[in-house]
């Protein structure tokens, strides 16, 4: 580890007057009943098994050894009373340790949970010593910064103080198990569960392996089952009663396999004071259809809902929760259940709905006497014309008081909280949902994360207890769940753009003019989405148009589109035709490519950096995929004005652009379709669960569900990624086949045969979908070198 590097002057300023103030005492939120009731849950309602605070300090001492091994001894955790130096609330604080530095801990880090004693670590090594830790699908940890032990930096005075203005930070959307937990092993688990700690995350979502605990539930055959679940990269949905039986059956090796790893899961989460999340019985049993299957299929659409009045849904809600406390142990008292997610009601009635709402909470209770049901407010959004007013209320007030949290799930973008008077009195949690589908996209609304919470908790009569973070997918936007993380902690808006100098700082390990600029600009542009659309990408070349050139209209030229949507504040290409899909576009891409060039002209210095090659990558795979969608608009043109060459020219460079965006992502491991497909097979016991889960992990980041020979999934792309691999083998001869039929079309003056390009590129999809072909998991080219590459040839 080389020597650390020491902090600029101004950046040390910053860091006193911004970041390193102790946090002033929360605002009071939620009522006294609901807090009372909150309270209740994370102290165990007198039941609930805690780790012990010897437990929890060996928990964050064994999470510093994964961390930072070299400095395992060079800190000391403590667990301490809420009472004690915390003021009632929950905190960590962080002052210098007694004695001698040579041989003994030179840092105090003290908190009332090991989740605190791992933020306050995460703190300091972020604010005294310049360090970074994400995903290591983003880059991973930035500790080079860190100085030797020895040489800690130490805390001015008597040490300091960060309280947690609300109590909770939760995380994880019900789809995120599929989207990116699927297949992950216990290794991957034991880092998640690291990050979640040193984020500050104290409710995370638990859904692993439940499966298995229904078999055990349910008074029904082996065969009834398998056609209930889902596979295992649909699951998420199976579990929600949108699908049955796609992707499936599941063996009985993955089921005890994914129990095997809960307890593992659930074990560590315990160990350092989190409340895990647990799945209760929402009247969804096997044998309401899912709207986006084609012809609904009853194959895989059709679960039935049993009537809450049949005393069989409290009984088997009951039994649920109970056999999961057996599995697990008493260990939680939060149970989330989302019975409308994606399903209307089957009447609007408020005495039906409040009737299904005391049944499931009934259900909890009798089986957890406890019990608090955590709901997503997804419902809420997703369905505005049917929750009205007396809907709503007859759902949230269907349970005692202080015994439901909402998840305001979308509160980045569409807050719930502020049309709905803090949810009619029912606690809930600000959260950001950010991502749909796992998709990879730069995007974020950072001034409504830095000052969104707070606005909330500091509202008259506010009913908020918590901050969240419930995307689809993970592993992307950086800068987005760092400062979403860090309002777990922070009572007073964020000043972005000074926030944002430092976090450059921290992820590259260094300062440089040239990225801090780029910062400032992407800032500006990328991650200042103000236009209330939800981002999912729908950039041409992951969700390529399955529609007639014929269909849209040829006198609404590219710009013109564009223009007009500007003068309404909406940067969206939604006026190039009525049918035509649209790919999101908030920003001025001229700008956006401007910083590119800054990212370039840093890369001398932070070349050997993987922050930054991730960073430069995924802004060079972001212009170069929005330079594409102008393209394809140029060859659509060009077809309708019967213009030949226009059509070859556009064309080309379509194909060429993803020939190339597809090379680029080899040069960074974090951006290849071989290791989602090599995770997939490593969990199979025999040959036919290898080519199951493959198929699983095939189908969900393509097709999705299912299609008949002329009609495509209406689920097809929706989670789209830009990887390496997949441009190349599926997205590229897609495309090619829909420009050949043009050109021929073109060239024999015939209108485009619409249903027959359908049969062709459906069933080449399935075919790969079906495929066994290997890709690589290893990046190959140099980064910088591509991107300076590319760059000269699209924008120069």
């Amino acid at each position: 580890m080389r020597p650390p590097t020491p902090l600029p002057f101004l950046l040390l300023l910053l860091l006193l007057l911004v970041l390193l103030l102790p946090s002033p005492p929360a605002a009071a939120a939620g009522g006294a009943d609901g807090w009372e009731a909150i309270g209740a849950a994370a102290a165990g309602g007198g039941r609930r098994r805690v780790a012990s605070p010897g437990e929890q300090e060996a928990a964050a001492a064994g999470l510093l050894r994964r961390l930072l091994p070299s400095h395992a001894r060079s800190f000391r955790f403590q667990i301490v009373s809420k009472g004690g130096v915390c003021g009632g609330s929950s905190c960590f604080r962080i002052s210098n340790a007694d004695g001698s530095r040579r041989n003994g801990a030179e840092i105090l880090i003290q908190g009332t949970t090991a989740v605190e004693l791992a933020s306050g670590l995460h703190w300091y090594l972020k604010y005294w010593c310049g360090a970074h830790i994400s995903w290591d699908k983003t880059g991973g940890a930035q500790l080079a910064s860190v100085p030797l032990p020895g040489s800690l930096p130490q805390v001015k005075g008597t040490g300091v103080k960060i309280e947690r203005p609300v109590p909770w930070n939760y995380y994880q959307n019900v789809v995120t198990s599929s989207y990116s937990f699927v297949w992950w092993d216990w290794k991957r688990w034991e880092k998640e569960i690291d990050w979640m700690a040193l984020q500050g995350i104290n409710l995370p979502l638990a859904f692993t392996g439940q499966e298995a605990i229904w078999q055990k539930s349910f008074n029904v055959t082996d065969r009834d089952l398998d056609d209930f679940f889902g596979g295992p990269a649909f699951l998420a949905w199976a579990r929600m009663g949108n699908l049955h039986g796609w992707g499936g059956p599941l063996s009985q090796n993955w089921l005890d396999q994914q129990l095997t790893l809960q307890k593992k899961i659930l074990s560590r989460m315990i160990e350092l004071g989190m409340v895990p999340v647990l799945p209760s019985f929402s009247g969804n049993v096997p044998f309401l259809c899912f709207r986006n299957t084609v012809d609904g299929d009853p194959r895989w659409c059709c679960t039935y809902l049993l009537d809450p009045s049949d005393a069989l849904f409290i009984d088997v809600g009951q039994a649920f929760i109970r056999q999961q406390m057996k599995e697990y142990g008493d260990i939680t008292n939060i149970y989330n259940c989302d019975t409308f997610n994606e399903n209307t009601p089957p009447t609007n009635e408020p005495a039906y709905i409040s009737s299904l709402g005391s049944a499931i909470y009934e259900a909890m209770s009798r089986g957890n006497k406890d019990a608090v049901w955590l709901m997503q407010g997804w419902l809420f959004y997703s369905d505005a014309a049917f929750w009205k007013e007396p809907q709503m209320k007859a759902l949230l007030h269907s349970v005692p008081t202080g015994k439901m949290i909402v998840l305001d799930l979308f509160a980045d973008v569409k807050p719930i909280w502020q049309m709905s008077s803090q949810f009619y009195g029912v606690p809930y949690i600000w959260c950001m949902l950010h991502n749909f589908g796992g998709n990879i996209e730069m995007y974020g609304i950072l001034d409504s994360i830095a000052s969104g919470p707070i606005d909330a908790r500091t509202s008259h009569n506010s009913t908020m207890v918590g901050v969240g973070m419930c995307m689809e997918g993970i592993e992307h936007n950086p800068v987005v769940y760092e400062l979403m993380s860090e309002m777990a902690f922070r009572s007073q808006k964020v000043e972005v753009e000074d926030w944002l100098k430092i976090y450059s700082y921290r992820r590259y390990g260094q300062s440089n003019v040239e990225v801090e600029k780029a910062w400032g600009i992407l800032y500006h542009t990328i991650y200042n989405c103000t236009d209330g659309i939800a981002d999912h990408n729908k950039d041409y070349i992951v969700q390529f148009p399955d529609i007639s050139p014929n269909s849209f209209s040829s006198d609404v030229s590219k710009r013109k589109a564009i223009s007009e949507v500007k003068k309404h504040r909406r940067f969206v290409l939604s006026e190039v035709s009525a049918s035509l899909p649209h790919p999101h576009l908030w920003y001025s891409t001229k700008e956006a490519i401007k910083a590119l060039e800054l990212f370039l002209n840093a890369g001398n210095d932070l070349s050997k950096s993987l922050t930054y090659r991730y960073d430069l990558v995924d802004l060079t795979r972001q212009s170069l995929s929005k330079l594409a969608n102008e393209v394809y608009l140029d060859a659509m043109n060009a077809y309708r004005k019967k213009d030949s060459n226009g059509l070859n020219f556009y064309t080309k460079k379509f194909l060429e652009l993803i020939v190339d965006i597809d090379t680029l992502l080899a040069s960074d491991d974090n951006f290849l379709l071989g290791p989602w497909l090599e995770d997939a097979k490593s969990l199979a016991r025999t040959e036919n669960e290898r080519k199951q889960y493959e198929w699983n992990a095939r189908t969900q980041v393509t097709m999705w569900y299912d299609n008949t020979k002329t009609e495509q999934s209406k689920l097809h792309d929706y989670a789209n990624k830009f990887w390496s691999g997949l441009l190349k083998s599926y997205y590229l001869p897609r495309a090619s086949k829909y420009f050949s039929r043009l050109t021929k079309g073109l060239q024999e003056n015939q209108s485009f045969q619409l249903e027959e390009w359908r049969k062709d590129w459906i069933a080449y999809s399935n075919e790969w979908q079906s495929g066994k072909e290997l890709y690589a998991v290893k990046a190959t080219g140099d980064a910088l070198a591509i991107s300076s590459s590319l760059f000269k040839k699209y924008f120069s």
